[in-house]
């Protein structure tokens, strides 16, 4: 008989929305093993040909089942450096755990949590060794320090590549600082899987505006055999209606950075505040949507609600976040769309929607919302406005020869190379708004490319 899945324990709904620590706890060594042992151990494991960096998950699998945490973490990263942070934030439900036999009659092997796992015990466990590699005499910059350029540090570095990444921010780590509430991914995890990447020898540059402090041509001039570009989508999308640009309108990323990366949340102890008042609309249906609205819970609103236009089937957001959300007291006003904001004195005051009934399907596989001429109010006191991001154009202004698409994103060819030779470009930056895994992947693959160039 098949052993059910180990659930995960998690902080109490009611007083974790008082404060900010981490709400899933992680497994205990005899969970870990426990749920380990429920893995088949495929021979034609489909769940690695569902994570976009290749995990030998089977192996790692296998190497907690025999208690051997050091191991399944070697195995672990050598296709992944963040496995801590992996485990958290990646969606496995349609992509390792989607792909999972176990699945098909039961609850899938809960992989994501068992890398967690594998990575925290490292955090604690074990300390990271310099490796001495043959340098190849090459050094390559990195642009922003998120997912995509970390995952490609880590391929050039381990390759005798030297290795140079400039932050825009006064911290590391990209979206996974600022985007990220630390009740979902917390900083000092983000800062441990970081410091690996230091330890091996990446060098890490802060206050670097590349685009202002320094251009590309001036990167190149300075000696750096190839450039990678990974500075995400942090230029939020607009809604384009009346009274947008009210005071208490807030757009997602300036939001959450406000409270991630700036401390907002620890006023006065941190000097930048931030006022939501207590009735709270966030719009947007997807993971972005979900932080926001869970981390304006916890900054004292007493109403936080959900806008969408869609309905609960199509919300995009990973399906324990939007569990999370409904067991923390957001409230879901679905199938509306927000039409205008009236204000009073400059200051928002209520969100007029129209609401919406589902048509057929669009291209992206959901049914298309469609206006019913019907309208509702809604009295707010702030409004976070979570609709997708797009990349920032500063790169692309002062390097008018990349080329980019008609949404600002960098144009690649199926190696990661952009428009100009020896100048790749990957995760948000090049997809859009998509995952930390999915953006690994495309610095990965970059990573190897630049190799084959170098004849490594």
């Amino acid at each position: 008989m098949m052993k059910n899945r180990v659930k995960m324990e998690e902080l109490d709904e009611q007083t974790r929305v008082t404060h900010f620590l981490e709400v899933a706890c992680g497994y205990q060594e005899d969970e870990a093993v426990f749920e380990a042992s429920r893995c088949l151990d495929c021979k034609n494991p489909r769940c690695v040909d569902a994570c976009p960096v290749e995990i030998d998950i089977p192996g790692f699998i296998k190497a907690i089942k025999e208690r051997d945490f050091a191991h399944a973490y070697r195995v672990i990263t050598e296709d992944n450096i963040l496995p801590s942070i992996c485990g958290r934030v990646c969606p496995q439900e349609s992509q390792c755990e989607g792909a999972c036999i176990v699945g098909i009659k039961n609850e899938a092997v809960s992989i994501g949590a068992l890398e967690r796992f594998v990575g925290d015990y490292a955090c604690e466990h074990i300390k990271t060794k310099k490796v001495d590699v043959k340098k190849l005499g090459y050094k390559v910059a990195l642009v922003g320090s998120g997912p995509a350029s970390l995952a490609c540090a880590a391929v050039l570095i381990d390759h005798g590549v030297d290795v140079d990444v400039f932050e825009a921010l006064h911290d590391y780590g990209g979206v996974l600082m600022y985007g990220i509430p630390s009740f979902r991914l917390p900083k000092d995890i983000v800062k441990e899987e970081i410091q690996v990447l230091k330890d091996k020898g990446v060098m890490f540059h802060k206050n670097v505006l590349v685009g202002k402090s320094i251009t590309l041509d001036e990167l190149k001039e300075e000696g750096y055999k190839a450039i990678f570009l990974g500075t995400g989508a942090g230029l939020p999308s607009a809604l384009g209606i009346p009274g947008e640009h009210a005071s208490g309108i807030y757009y997602a990323n300036e939001f959450l950075t406000r409270v991630n990366l700036m401390g907002s949340n620890n006023f006065p102890s941190f000097k930048t505040p931030v006022k939501i008042g207590q009735k709270v609309a966030v719009i947007g249906g997807g993971n972005v949507a979900m932080d926001a609205a869970r981390t304006a819970r916890r900054l004292g609103a007493s109403e936080v609600f959900i806008l969408y236009r869609r309905d609960m089937d199509s919300l995009p957001a990973r399906k324990e976040e939007v569990h999370h959300a409904i067991e923390e007291g957001i409230d879901f006003r679905l199938l509306e769309s927000p039409v205008m904001f009236e204000e009073e004195h400059y200051q928002v005051k209520s969100v007029k929607t129209e609401v919406m009934k589902l048509g057929d399907l669009d291209q992206s596989g959901r049914r298309r919302p469609v206006g019913t001429k019907e309208y509702r109010v809604h009295q707010v006191d702030s409004v976070i406005v979570a609709i997708g991001q797009s990349p920032n154009p500063i790169v692309k202004r002062a390097t008018p020869e990349l080329q980019t698409d008609k949404w600002g994103r960098i144009v690649t060819n199926d190696q990661g190379e952009t428009s100009i030779k020896d100048v790749y470009a990957g995760g948000d930056i090049v997809l859009g708004a998509a995952t930390v895994i999915l953006a690994m992947g495309a610095g990965k693959k970059a990573a190897f490319e630049m190799l084959k160039k170098f004849g490594h």
